[in-house]
């Protein structure tokens, strides 16, 4: 386990109080719990504007299956990227709408223009990029 280091921090009173009713709602079972992972996800998100390090992402698209030629050209540009993607997965929405799910792990600079890729995809609805770490 890594060492603990406790410190100090000094807040306006109502800043404190908005963010323990924030704590309350979200579930931290203290102050430290919520802290920590603030701090964490800060580091996460500027760890994604070096284009060089390793990431993992979920890109999700939503976009009519009907649409002449979308499905091969979504698949051709997920062919180019296959490097990256771990995973991907296709749901049935209604009759005419699906949802693409693909999973990813790599360079940050190629599974962000792998997402630009399929969002400029003519016919694609909506396009859903999630960064998260690797958890190194």
């Amino acid at each position: 386990m890594a060492k603990l280091v406790r410190f100090g921090v000094s807040v306006e009173a109502e800043l404190l109080d908005g963010f323990d009713k924030l704590i309350l709602k979200q579930k931290y079972s203290n102050r430290s719990q919520a802290i920590a992972a603030l701090m964490r996800n800060k580091l996460i998100e500027r760890n994604w504007q070096n284009k060089y390090v390793n990431i993992v992402a979920i890109i999700s698209l939503v976009y009519n299956h009907h649409k002449r030629e979308l499905v091969n050209k979504v698949m051709d540009v997920q062919h180019d990227f296959q490097k990256v993607i771990i995973s991907s997965q296709h749901i049935h929405l209604d009759h005419d709408n699906c949802l693409e799910i693909i999973a990813c792990r790599g360079k940050n600079s190629i599974i962000l223009d792998l997402s630009r890729a399929l969002g400029a995809i003519k016919g694609i609805k909506h396009t859903s990029l999630s960064l998260t770490s690797s958890g190194k």
